[in-house]
């Protein structure tokens, strides 16, 4: 991805994740805006729909969808809004990448969501390791899904394949060595 589409997606990630007022710029509280508005409110970005849809398609992990006219980020957000997803049965094993500086404090107080809906877990070691080097030195956590599912927390699986959930306590977490 070229630094114009990168330097769009993070302004996307910015408006339509965290902070929409920024632009004036209202979601509806499934989390959409319609693209038109968008591109309007956007004065100090330069935004168009062929570039809005670039960054969508070329997004290797896939943050935003567009429907009828209207963009949303698929999750990872710090304002309350209904993602409408719908509860699913996880895989046995998830994963989760982090930095090595932040293991201690997971492996005291488990993953939590932090500022956002949700806490994200990987299917793969792939994608969690690519997830995790944006902190520093990597750590895979192995999530015991299965277990947790059966002792009745939820799941979610969003539109571009990241798992969610409210949080995972340390006794489901495994340092992947």
């Amino acid at each position: 991805m070229n630094n114009k589409l990168k330097t769009t997606s993070k302004f996307l990630s910015l408006i339509l994740r965290h902070q929409p007022e920024k632009i004036g710029l209202e979601l509806d509280s499934n989390g959409w805006a319609e693209i038109n508005e968008l591109i309007e409110k956007s004065t100090k970005v330069k935004l168009t729909q062929e570039l809005i849809e670039e960054v969508v398609v070329k997004d290797n992990k896939q943050r935003f969808i567009i429907k009828d006219g209207k963009i949303r980020a698929n999750q990872g957000h710090s304002i309350n809004i209904d993602l409408e997803l719908e509860a699913v049965e996880p895989p046995d094993i998830l994963y989760h990448g982090t930095a090595t500086r932040f293991l201690e404090s997971i492996m005291k107080e488990g993953l939590t969501k932090q500022s956002r809906q949700h806490v994200h877990l990987s299917k793969d070691i792939e994608t969690a390791t690519m997830v995790g080097k944006r902190h520093g030195k990597v750590v895979i956590l192995e999530v015991d899904a299965k277990k947790m599912f059966e002792e009745g927390y939820v799941f979610y699986l969003s539109e571009n394949g990241v798992w969610l959930t409210d949080r995972v306590g340390v006794e489901f977490l495994r340092e992947k060595l």
